[in-house]
């Protein structure tokens, strides 16, 4: 995909409710960062930058660097062996230490404030932004006892559970749940017919 082509941010974007678990929802179903312009749509439809903001200096680095930190992302957060654990954590904690890009309040066309940023984004800024949200969510104990895993069908989506009474089974209602829904009724309804 090139850097130019319009890649819908919605097609990109899983509201995990953060955006490191946001960030592991791009291998799923399959590869979604499979360029730099998905990379830049998902940069934006995340967040990390205000809206407008220029990606032109985006590059294949920047592809490696966020599927880089998205894997050990998904170590911590999913749990690996010990080598493989203390390894993705050593290289969060590095990511994390990396300056992040300095928003500004700027006095827009129609006389209202808005955000950008004081300089072009780095790769480093970004990926620290998404590591630190990594630390965050790991050392907070209300936080991660929010932590799931769809329920699904070979679905490994995590994602905070806010719901009320903490319930949610699944990444989706309309997609993992419905699936699980129509499962069980076609279930019942061969267990009818028998």
């Amino acid at each position: 995909m090139a850097l130019g082509s319009a890649t819908p941010a919605y097609e990109l974007r899983f509201d995990a409710g953060r955006v490191c678990l946001d960030l592991l929802a791009t291998s799923h179903p399959d590869e979604r960062l499979d360029g730099v312009g998905a990379l830049c749509a998902w940069i934006r439809g995340a967040g990390l930058v205000p809206g407008g903001t220029a990606l032109e200096h985006a590059d294949g680095s920047w592809l490696a660097g966020f599927r880089e930190l998205r894997g050990h992302v998904g170590v911590l957060v999913r749990g690996g062996g010990t080598a493989s654990y203390g390894r993705a954590l050593g290289r969060v904690n590095e990511v994390a230490g990396g300056a992040t890009p300095a928003p500004v309040a700027v006095r827009g066309e129609d006389g209202g404030l808005t955000r950008e940023l004081a300089g072009p984004p780095s790769c480093a800024g970004l990926l620290a932004v998404v590591a630190r949200d990594a630390v965050e969510l790991l050392t907070d104990p209300v936080a991660w006892a929010a932590v799931r895993e769809c329920e699904g069908d070979n679905c490994p989506l995590v994602y905070l559970d806010t719901s009320r009474g903490r319930r949610r089974r699944w990444c989706s209602s309309e997609v993992c749940g419905n699936r699980e829904r129509v499962a069980r009724h076609r279930r019942r309804a061969a267990l009818a017919r028998t």
